[in-house]
């Protein structure tokens, strides 16, 4: 049987544009492999679990954008950044959501390559339409949807699913089971897939249930 990986995403995230853009080469080196496109808020999941954004710490944002400059030449990717940043991720991961679940791999590409390759912004719904229609998808049609109530709340519903399984950051992946957080742990998940992950539940649960000796206050 083939195996499904989750993939929690938010196109707010530079790291989502990284990891969308490896996505291909994970499923050429393990066919069969089903990827499901689950978008997510990312703000959400900060919210949740009482964390600060990486764009909201002034010195972590200048590390991530250098850090993320540094990733996409590793990769021989284009990395121009959207035209403002932050910005309002919630059109861009609804009409994500409103596509086919078929087509919601190529819209999360047309969408993240147009702010993060091009330098367009992502929180115009004039850009996500024409992203879309240059990918063959129906882009003004997507964005209309994404308005609807029921879109509105299937997102709510996913970032909901996220955090009930620990999701805490974008991009997650889950495999077999198990959480994988960031781009950069895409070879954990392919150890993960080969059965060679060296994580076993006896070792975690010595670590996990020692005591602690200091409290932060």
């Amino acid at each position: 049987m083939a195996d499904t990986i989750d993939f929690f995403f938010d196109v707010i995230s530079p790291y989502v544009y990284l990891a969308d853009a490896l996505l291909p080469g994970l499923r050429a080196r393990h066919p069969g492999l089903v990827i499901v496109h689950r978008p997510v808020l990312f703000a959400g999941l900060l919210k949740h679990w009482g964390q600060l954004g990486p764009a909201e710490i002034a010195s972590k944002r200048v590390f991530m954008f250098k850090d993320i400059l540094r990733r996409a030449a590793e990769h021989d990717l284009p990395l121009r950044g959207p035209a403002s940043h932050p910005f309002n991720p919630l059109l861009a991961q609804r009409t994500i959501l409103a596509a086919a679940p078929e087509q919601r791999a190529a819209a999360t590409t047309a969408i993240a390559r147009a702010g993060w390759a091009e330098g367009a912004e992502l929180g115009d719904p004039a850009t996500i339409v024409a992203a879309l229609d240059r990918a063959g998808l129906p882009g003004a049609a997507l964005v209309a949807r994404a308005g609807e109530a029921d879109i509105k709340a299937a997102l709510v519903r996913e970032t909901e699913q996220a955090i009930a399984l620990g999701v805490f950051g974008v991009p997650s992946f889950l495999v077999r089971g198990e959480l994988v957080w960031g781009q950069d742990r895409l070879r954990d998940v392919e150890a993960i897939l080969a059965g060679r992950d060296p994580v076993t539940p006896a070792a975690v649960e010595s670590l996990l249930t020692r005591p602690a000796s200091a409290n932060r206050r």
